[in-house]
C-alpha cells in the first residue's frame, strides 16, 4: 500500500516509529533488570553447582546465571515493549510523516 500525505498529495512519506522505539527501550531495561533480580536464585543454584568444580567453578557459575537471566530478560521485556510501542504506534500517535512538507498524520487517507 502506498502512502501519501494527505495534505500535499506527495508520495515522500516515512513512519516514525516512536511509540516501538520507546517501548522497545523501555522494555529492554525493565526486563534486564528484572531478569537479573529474578536470576539471582538462579546464580545461587549455578554457584552451587559451580562449587563441584571448585571456587573458581562456584564463581562462574554463578556469574553465568546471573549474565543469562539477565540477557534473557532483556530480550523477552524488548520483545514486548516493541509490540506495545508498535500498537501505540498505528492507534494513537501520529505515526507517518511527509518528507516534502512535514505534515504529520496518522492512518493514512486516500483521496478518490
Amino acid at each position: 500500500m502506498t502512502i501519501r500525505c494527505p495534505y500535499c498529495l506527495s508520495y515522500q512519506v516515512d513512519t516514525l516509529n516512536q511509540g516501538k522505539k520507546t517501548g522497545s527501550a523501555v522494555g529492554t531495561v525493565a526486563g534486564a533488570a528484572s531478569g537479573a533480580s529474578a536470576s539471582l536464585s538462579g546464580a545461587r543454584v549455578g554457584a552451587s553447582l559451580g562449587a563441584v568444580a571448585g571456587p573458581v567453578g562456584s564463581v562462574v557459575g554463578g556469574l553465568a546465571g546471573a549474565l543469562l537471566g539477565g540477557f534473557m530478560g532483556g530480550i523477552a521485556g524488548g520483545t514486548a515493549g516493541s509490540k506495545l510501542g508498535e500498537f501505540v504506534d498505528d492507534n494513537i500517535l501520529d505515526n507517518y510523516k511527509c518528507l516534502r512538507c512535514g505534515y504529520q498524520f496518522s492512518h493514512p487517507t486516500q483521496r478518490h
